[in-house]
């Protein structure tokens, strides 16, 4: 059985054949029209069931279709549907009637700890669809838009800039097992966990963690941002707001990367604030790729899972 809850988790090997895959699934489906099923049906016999803690488009949207592309069934859950997160039944006892109803399971959920109690009790793989430590799905799905744009992702230099987050979590574990170079800008108070700096470290990720998002910037290849405000985030929002003031994407900081260099942004964005519209309407922006991509990555992931 095969989980999918983080990118350090999967061999490298395995990440690659991942990306390759949905690649190709891409380009099949360029011969389909967006609602049709790939006639071979792999997954026709398999049913994926969602829980949703928190609220979703483009997570909820590329799972669905991608399932649907497969031929698969699914079903989808929120602690309003169900006793889950009700309290009424224990999180062991919802894991092992999920196992009975489904072949695999994707969940997006508040507490990275929360969902890894589930993911024990589970007897079927699981994916994380995010959490407040990670979000693996999204950062296969940068690298494979990456890809598509500049070649290959090894020894190539990604810039982030803003709030040291989830999405930056994955990205670091994404720079030991895909090998590219990783600038991160962000505020001292805001740097990403110390757990995954010091793994990244011992792995002799080529990783830079600077204030400065001019240096950060530099020379990148792409340069990558996020929301300064995440769901359930439950700080001092205008403070934080005033210490990410200087690290909003512009075309200033466009500017110091390589003239060829692309923007990426996970969605949804806060224009104006993490990003300007000139940015992330220009012709550098990639996102919507980037959106589209869930679908294929989602894909593949969950045929990896099953296999």
């Amino acid at each position: 059985m095969r989980n999918f809850i983080n990118i350090s988790d999967v061999d490298k090997k395995e990440l690659r054949k991942i990306i390759d895959h949905a690649k190709l699934q891409k380009e099949k489906r360029s011969k389909l029209n967006k609602s049709a099923i790939d006639p071979h049906k792999p997954l026709a016999d398999k049913t994926l069931i969602m829980i949703f803690e928190k609220p979703s488009t483009r997570t909820r949207l590329s799972f669905e279709l991608a399932m649907k592309q497969l031929g698969g069934q699914l079903l989808v859950l929120s602690p309003k549907d169900s006793h889950y997160g009700s309290g009424e039944e224990s999180i062991h006892d919802t894991a092992k009637i999920l196992s009975q109803y489904g072949d695999i399971v994707m969940m997006r959920t508040h507490k990275h700890k929360h969902f890894l109690e589930f993911s024990n009790h589970l007897e079927i793989p699981i994916i994380n669809g995010l959490t407040n430590l990670s979000h693996p799905c999204q950062i296969m799905s940068d690298i494979m838009t990456f890809e598509e744009s500049k070649g290959s992702i090894t020894n190539k230099k990604i810039a982030w800039v803003g709030d040291g987050n989830n999405i930056v979590y994955s990205l670091i574990e994404a720079c030991v097992q895909f090998n590219f170079q990783l600038s991160i800008a962000c505020p001292e108070k805001l740097r990403p966990d110390k757990k995954i700096i010091k793994w990244a470290k011992s792995k002799k990720a080529k990783i830079l963690i600077t204030k400065d998002p001019f240096e950060a910037a530099y020379l990148a290849d792409c340069i990558m941002t996020d929301k300064w405000i995440s769901m359930g985030d439950k700080g001092n929002k205008k403070k934080k707001k005033k210490l990410l003031k200087k690290y909003q994407v512009n075309k200033k900081i466009m500017k110091k990367a390589k003239p060829n260099a692309i923007f990426m942004h996970c969605l949804p964005a806060n224009r104006g604030e993490e990003v300007t519209n000139e940015v992330i309407n220009g012709k550098q922006s990639v996102v919507w790729s980037e959106a589209l991509n869930r679908i294929h990555v989602q894909k593949s992931i969950i045929e990896w899972c099953l296999r």
